[in-house]
């Protein structure tokens, strides 16, 4: 049974979101074979979540999506959003991770938007349409997204959700600190 592959179903077909959710976890089973297959999974919330709340609601509904259509050891997750702190306006991504009935949420670092970008996302355009436009970019979410353009490419959005993800799966490493019963596959 512990080396049996590890099969994971990513409630998105987004090619940067299935390449951070295997960049996370095959690191995290040495010795073990990774798979993880995209799959369109509806977030049931707006094309541009613009609350921590929306996003979480986002990634947990396009999580539970997967756990109701396939056969996997591992359903993610993983959502961008906007909010606004007194820091001012910035972008994240909610990492919705289920085992069985076990569920961990995470989240990724802050990145501070442009105010010029937060007016455009409150008029009702998505994040990575205002990037492409700003810097003459096409489908940047499937590339480096926004936090590769504004860092100069030493973040990129996958490497972003990479560690959001990795973060999100201790519970499961470590189940007996979390109180969440079985030990990881």
């Amino acid at each position: 049974m512990a080396h049996e592959p590890i099969r994971v179903l990513v409630g998105s077909r987004n090619p940067i979101k299935v390449a951070a959710v295997q960049r996370a976890l095959a690191p995290l089973f040495p010795g073990r074979l990774v798979t993880c297959e995209g799959m369109h999974a509806p977030s049931g919330v707006s094309d541009q979540p613009m609350t921590a709340a929306e996003t979480r609601e986002g990634a947990l509904n396009r999580m539970n999506y997967c756990r109701q259509h396939g056969e996997a050891t591992f359903y993610v997750a993983l959502e961008g959003g906007v909010d606004v702190t007194e820091d001012g306006p910035g972008t994240f991504g909610v990492v919705a991770i289920a085992r069985g009935e076990m569920v961990s949420v995470g989240r990724s670092a802050w990145l501070p938007l442009p105010p010029a970008v937060f007016e455009a996302l409150l008029d009702g355009e998505e994040l990575g349409d205002v990037m492409d436009r700003l810097f003459g970019t096409v489908n940047i979410k499937q590339q480096g997204g926004a936090i590769g353009l504004v860092t100069n490419g030493h973040v990129t959005r996958e490497d972003a959700y990479a560690q959001a993800m990795a973060l999100a799966m201790a519970p499961f490493l470590h189940p007996e600190l979390y109180s969440l019963g079985s030990p990881a596959p």
